[in-house]
């Protein structure tokens, strides 16, 4: 495989990645506290030591807004009357935020346990002998 298509692969699996994991990731963020985007992204950036960063922010609140799980309102932040749109979990996105952190958790045991199936495998062999 040439280092263009492993390239291309490992983009395709970390933006899909991002892209399933950033609704959860978003509601755990609004959380803590209500945020306006650029603030949500820099402190994803941040908490993964800049390693999670998203360029599609907007989308996925729109989304998680129309399914009722957030809430968007404006406050000024200037004297000159410039706003801000901050965005605040809801209820019932705070159920959702719990679900996805257990249907994550769920699989991401599921794919450890598969990638480490044969070296599992090996060590009850080991272990029975």
């Amino acid at each position: 495989m040439s280092k263009n298509q492993q390239k291309d692969m490992g983009q395709s699996f970390e933006e899909q990645f991002k892209r399933s994991t950033s609704p959860m990731l978003t509601l755990l963020l609004l959380s803590e506290k209500p945020m306006y985007v650029y603030n949500l992204s820099q402190e994803l950036s941040r908490r993964s030591n800049s390693a999670y960063k998203m360029s599609f922010l907007y989308p996925v609140l729109y989304k998680l807004q129309q399914q009722g799980y957030v809430t968007e309102y404006s406050q000024e932040v200037t004297e000159s009357h410039r706003t801000r749109n901050y965005y605040a979990i809801t209820d019932n996105g705070r159920r959702y935020l719990k679900l996805l952190q257990v249907k994550y958790r769920e699989l991401l045991f599921a794919v450890d346990t598969i990638l480490n199936y044969d070296e599992d495998k090996k060590s009850d062999i080991v272990n029975s002998c």
